[in-house]
This record gives C-alpha cells, sequence and structure tokens, in this order.
C-alpha cells in the first residue's frame, strides 16, 4: 500500500511539474539548448582545477566498487532504464540530504562540492564496461545536469552521450552541462569503467519564476520519493558497515 501511495504521489508531482517547465523556459537566464556552455557556471573552473583531487579520492572508492550500491537500489524510478548491476553510484547529496559516511571517505570532493551554489544532487557514477543506458528523459527542467570527467578509458570515442540530437565526449578533467530534460542516452562501449562526478544545479532564472523554482526544489526534498531513497542508501550504509567490519 505504501509503495502505491508513493507511486501516485510521484505521478502527481511528476504532472504538475510538466506544467512549471512551460514557465521555466521562457524565465530561463541561460539557453535552453540540449549542451550548454560549461563555464555558464563560474565554479566549473575550481571543479576541473582540482579534478585530480576528487580522482584520487574516486580511486579509494572504487577499491569497493563491488559493494557500491546500484543505481536502482537507491532511486527506483530508475529500474525503466537500469536493470543490472553495472550503474553503480557513490552519493554525496540528494535533496537536502547528506550522505556523512560517503562525505567522510571524501573530504576533499566534499569539501568543492558544499561550495557549489545551487547544488541539488552530487554522486560519482560509474559505468561499468558495455553499460548502454537507454533513451530516457530527466524529470524537471527546473535543474540543469553537470558531468566531470574523471576516468574515461580508451578509445575515448567508446563513451559518448547523446541529448536531444547532439553527441559528445568525455575527456579527463573536463565538463559537460546539459539540459537532461531533452531524451539522452550514454554509452560506454569500452572494456574499462567509466566514471564522472553527477550533479544537479539550478538553472538561473528570473524572477518570480526562481522563487518558484527554489519552493518547488523544497518540495521535492520533502517528498515521498527523496525520503524512500534516503531510506534506502542509509540502509546500504549500514549494510556496508557491517561488510567492512566483518573484513
Amino acid at each position: 500500500m505504501r509503495d502505491r501511495v508513493i507511486d501516485v504521489l510521484n505521478e502527481l508531482g511528476a504532472r504538475v511539474l510538466q506544467l512549471l517547465e512551460r514557465l521555466i523556459v521562457r524565465a530561463s537566464l541561460v539557453p535552453t539548448t540540449p549542451f550548454l556552455d560549461p563555464s555558464t557556471f563560474p565554479w566549473v573552473r575550481t571543479l576541473e582545477e582540482n579534478w585530480k583531487t576528487i580522482r584520487r579520492e574516486l580511486d579509494d572508492v572504487l577499491t569497493y566498487c563491488d559493494e557500491l550500491p546500484n543505481f536502482q537500489d537507491i532511486s527506483t524510478d530508475q529500474e525503466s532504464i537500469t536493470d543490472d548491476d553495472r550503474w553503480k553510484t557513490f552519493f554525496f547529496f540528494g535533496y537536502g540530504f547528506k550522505s556523512d559516511a560517503n562525505c567522510a571517505r571524501c573530504p576533499d570532493t566534499t569539501e568543492l562540492l558544499e561550495q557549489i551554489p545551487g547544488m541539488t544532487t552530487a554522486f560519482f557514477s560509474i559505468l561499468s564496461p558495455r553499460k548502454h543506458i537507454p533513451d530516457h528523459r530527466g524529470p524537471y527542467r527546473g535543474v540543469l545536469r553537470y558531468h566531470l570527467a574523471l576516468m574515461i578509458p580508451e578509445p575515448q570515442e567508446a563513451c559518448r552521450i547523446r541529448v536531444g540530437d547532439e553527441f559528445r565526449h568525455w575527456d579527463e578533467g573536463r565538463s559537460l552541462l546539459f539540459d537532461d530534460s531533452y531524451n539522452h542516452e550514454a554509452w560506454n562501449d569500452s572494456d574499462g569503467i567509466r566514471v564522472v562526478l553527477f550533479m544537479d544545479v539550478v538553472r538561473p532564472l528570473k524572477a518570480p519564476i526562481k522563487q518558484l523554482n527554489e519552493f518547488v526544489i523544497r518540495v521535492i526534498s520533502k517528498s515521498p520519493y527523496v525520503g524512500d531513497a534516503k531510506k534506502r542508501h542509509l540502509d546500504w550504509e549500514r549494510k556496508f558497515e557491517e561488510l567492512r567490519s566483518r573484513r
């Protein structure tokens, strides 16, 4: 019964967000194209300058990659696009939730993330070899998606992303910024692991839509969807700590 209530509320919320997106498009202070110039945000330069620091902490995380949660284990709505164990996550933040344990494991990355205004979600997104994320659409245009490439196997062309009708490749230490409300998909057709620092950040908007968007994001942070994801993540943290203590 609880799962059904969550599904209904999520569906209702999605419909409301679709209506709001029309206002957001008109009020956007940045282009509404599939890809945007990463320099739109001044903090991008800071992340790129410190990408090797983030990469060192990622390398430590990857020593227990098999124990990391699958994306759909944390966010159940991802089950429509992934159902295996080849898309792993390592969450730092998610709509008001902070993973204290994961942040403690990556203190330098956490310090950098906490300086980013408008950051709503941040995690390491880890794609195993030959993993394809099929065509899908993000839930809300009030945020923009950002990737900092941390581990990109060769050949570089084997790792790519399509947003709308445009394709891009990741370059280690460089950024991609895009609007995930366009249909998009990603491939890792290599024999290695592809990892990006994945973030959602608030879209710059004119008033009063800016304030409305901020209100909607606060509502999302209190939604059953986020609450369920938080519970699932905390359950994983507890099991992970138990596993580590037995080693």
